[in-house]
């Protein structure tokens, strides 16, 4: 690992915001930096998939600005720019106003989903007696900045789907059953944030937080071109040892 990379930790003496908790969405910011950084030629391919690996890898801040810090756009900045407003640094719509499309999702003997543009609303009730609701808010809109989503599963469970940038927190009772309290994480400044909360008897309520799917699909497609430039230059590697044995 290069030198810009070789980061490990927080120190105690770095600034509150290097010590912070980098999100998945902020490491794949300085991911897209680092492609394009390739893509323009200013690292070449081992360095890329070092300091890739390392964005996928870090855990806060400082482990984050190093790896951008001798790009064109200073690492502070860039990290400074994961501070910004969702709509702003990703160039996606504005998550946040409009009417909502749905308040409530019943499951009994049965299922519902809440997925894909739908609006959110401030209060989102679920109950499910015997069924399942999954509720995947990571391409939803949200009528107001804080969501507060009540869970009731009676001998049924509900899912709730989070993008990581959207801070969340989970304050459910699971009584002879389970309310997982393990996706409550931070989010990004200016991000809607979600309460989960309700209580589960004899059922479940999960929160997970996952990528949306563009991003996963870029990702997936990023890691196949690695995997076939590093067959390539193995290739490469194997036949320039042929050559010189012959």
């Amino acid at each position: 690992m290069t030198s810009a990379g070789s980061s490990q930790g927080a120190s105690p003496d770095l600034p509150g915001d290097a010590r912070m908790r980098a999100s998945d969405a902020e490491r794949e910011r300085v991911a897209e930096a680092l492609r394009e950084a390739v893509a323009e030629g200013r690292l070449d391919m081992e360095e890329f998939e070092e300091r890739l690996e390392a964005a996928y890898e870090a855990r806060t801040h400082a482990q984050l600005e190093p790896l951008v810090r001798d790009l064109p756009v200073p690492g502070s900045a860039a990290l400074g720019a994961l501070s910004a407003p969702v709509g702003d640094r990703t160039g996606r719509r504005e998550r946040i106003g409009g009417a909502p499309t749905s308040r409530m999702g019943i499951a009994i003997l049965g299922g519902f989903q809440r997925k894909g543009t739908w609006t959110a609303p401030r209060a989102f009730t679920a109950f499910a007696c015997m069924g399942g609701g999954e509720i995947d808010l990571r391409e939803a809109r949200f009528e107001a900045r804080e969501t507060v989503i009540r869970c009731f599963a009676l001998m049924g469970g509900v899912n709730v789907i989070v993008p990581p940038d959207i801070e969340t927190h989970v304050g459910g009772i699971g009584i002879m059953g389970g309310f997982d309290h393990s996706g409550t994480a931070d989010g990004e400044p200016g991000a809607p944030r979600v309460t989960v909360t309700g209580l589960a008897l004899f059922g479940g309520v999960t929160v997970e937080r996952k990528l949306r799917k563009d991003e996963h699909k870029r990702l997936k497609a990023e890691r196949r071109r690695l995997r076939a430039e590093r067959r390539e230059r193995l290739r490469d590697a194997r036949r320039d040892r042929r050559e010189l044995r012959d």
